[in-house]
């Protein structure tokens, strides 16, 4: 179990809306959520609500702002936010800030989000903003910049409570740091600050990932000890993954009984969805079954289900399982989604099954093409990493090619796998495909220097021209390094 989300934290405390959209149905709403592709701008349909003469409320952009992330379209959250402002002119909130700055990060970047914290106004700058740069800090693994900020928020008298704390604690267990996590606690009593069920549960999980398990239940004897706090099965998820992790099924079991009968009685698909994994990981294959069979008694399964019985199970061996349960999915889903079908996929390319892999993804296409939907990237990337591992290059330079063509914006190829086939472009001396495999490299965002020094290493061995590359590498930022210049010394005299 990783560590307690930071982003999941700061939804609950800063982000949360607390407006709704009645379930009579928001014609907004439902054109803007129908639209899925996140290239596709949705500013024209909001155009077209306003010159239809409808209104817009504040409270429901908002809603509907949050709706977009919950359905993981951080582009069209993104777009709302701008669009309110400057479109609507609704003035912004600190919390409004706040999203939107951890929007432009999700979708331009760290360099992005910075610019747009320096541009607010010193008067908003209050613990929202600050608290989802911090975020972005956090999942950048960025240690200095995350304590430079930590320190200007004291000095603004910024950190009241853990929350920030607990930011700071998820960052150190990301990057194994644990003796400053004690330094974060030492400090937090100090200045009289108490933990909260947030901070327990990340100590909790630094412990787990440090493989510190008298550590971790010295922290869960204390949550459990502590008559005002109720310990809920998520913290039983990262002491059975603390105990895995070491090899101690044996403990790591009643953990999992206690994290079924909590949930026993609530709707809660993802608690047994992280039962089905971790019954897995500890080999306990007729449990997996039990809770499955539990799962469908109770109606409902959603594809993550179904996805996570078939990684289960191909975790287990049981590919004959895996694919029984794809089958029974495929005959009752309303709406292809190929990530069902890439943990299949991903368990054959393990397996050494190539052509039965393929073979399964291009009668899933067979069976959608109609509907017009296609193969996420993904799926060709793991078909792609499956060839590349059984040394067919020239399958892994096709099913990359695949993945690149119908990658969505913010996607990028695997870095071994592009440089794996811009080696074999050298070795073939092959310029024609290098040249052409670089353009949708380029179109998906991932050229580096390194595919650029690959492509001077090909044309030069074809006794191919370079300058234009070097131009072209020039353009796009990368200037010549030294080992720009030992490549260009192997050029033959002309």
């Amino acid at each position: 179990m990783k560590l307690i989300r930071a982003s999941s934290i700061l939804r609950v405390s800063f982000f949360s809306t607390k407006t709704s959209i009645s379930r009579s149905s928001d014609t907004l709403q439902k054109r803007v959520l129908s639209i899925i592709d996140p290239k596709t701008s949705i500013v024209p349909e909001l155009e077209k609500w306003v010159e239809e003469g409808n209104t817009v409320e504040k409270e429901k952009l908002q809603t509907l702002i949050q709706r977009a992330r919950n359905y993981r379209r951080p582009n069209h959250a993104l777009e709302l936010s701008q669009w309110m402002s400057d479109r609507r002119y609704f003035t912004l909130t600190e919390n409004d800030i706040a999203i939107r700055l951890s929007l432009i990060y999700e979708v331009h970047g760290l360099e992005h989000a910075e610019k747009y914290f320096s541009s607010v106004p010193k008067q908003l700058k209050c613990v929202y903003p600050y608290g989802a740069l911090l975020q972005c800090y956090v999942k950048e693994k960025s240690v200095e910049k995350a304590e430079d900020l930590m320190r200007e928020m004291e000095e603004m008298d910024l950190v009241k409570d853990a929350f920030s704390y607990n930011m700071l604690v998820n960052l150190y267990a990301q990057t194994r740091q644990y003796g400053k996590i004690d330094s974060m606690m030492d400090e937090m009593d100090r200045k009289g600050i108490p933990q909260d069920k947030f901070t327990l549960n990340n100590l909790l999980s630094a412990s787990a990932s440090a493989s510190d398990i008298e550590g971790m239940e010295k922290v869960l004897n204390q949550m459990e000890e502590d008559p005002d706090m109720f310990v809920d099965w998520n913290s039983y998820v990262i002491a059975s993954n603390g105990y895995l992790k070491v090899g101690s099924t044996d403990k790591a079991l009643p953990m999992l009984k206690k994290i079924e009968e909590l949930i026993a009685t609530r709707r809660t698909k993802i608690g047994f969805e992280y039962l089905l994994t971790l019954y897995a990981s500890a080999g306990q294959k007729d449990d997996v079954y039990r809770i499955w069979k539990l799962m469908k008694s109770r109606g409902n399964l959603r594809s993550a289900s179904y996805s996570c019985i078939i990684e289960s199970l191909s975790r287990l061996n049981d590919i004959e399982g895996a694919e029984k349960i794809l089958e029974e999915w495929e005959s009752s889903c309303t709406g292809y989604d190929f990530r069902v079908l890439n943990r299949l996929v991903a368990a054959y390319c393990q397996n050494g099954l190539l052509e039965k892999a393929e073979s399964v993804v291009r009668k899933a296409v067979e069976k959608v093409v109609e509907c017009g939907r296609v193969p996420y990237a993904s799926t060709w990337n793991i078909l792609a990493l499956g060839y590349l591992k059984n040394k067919q290059i020239v399958k892994a330079v096709e099913m990359s090619k695949n993945s690149m063509q119908v990658g969505r914006r913010g996607w990028k190829p695997n870095p071994d796998i592009v440089n794996s086939c811009m080696d074999y472009f050298e070795a073939q001396r092959d310029v024609e495909g290098a040249i052409d495999f670089c353009r949708l490299v380029t179109k998906s965002g991932a050229l580096t220097r390194e595919v650029y020094h690959s492509l001077l290493r090909t044309h030069i061995a074809a006794d191919r021209p370079v300058l234009d590359i070097l131009d072209q590498m020039e353009s796009a930022g990368f200037s010549a390094d030294e080992e720009t210049k030992k490549i260009l010394e192997k050029m033959p005299d002309q």
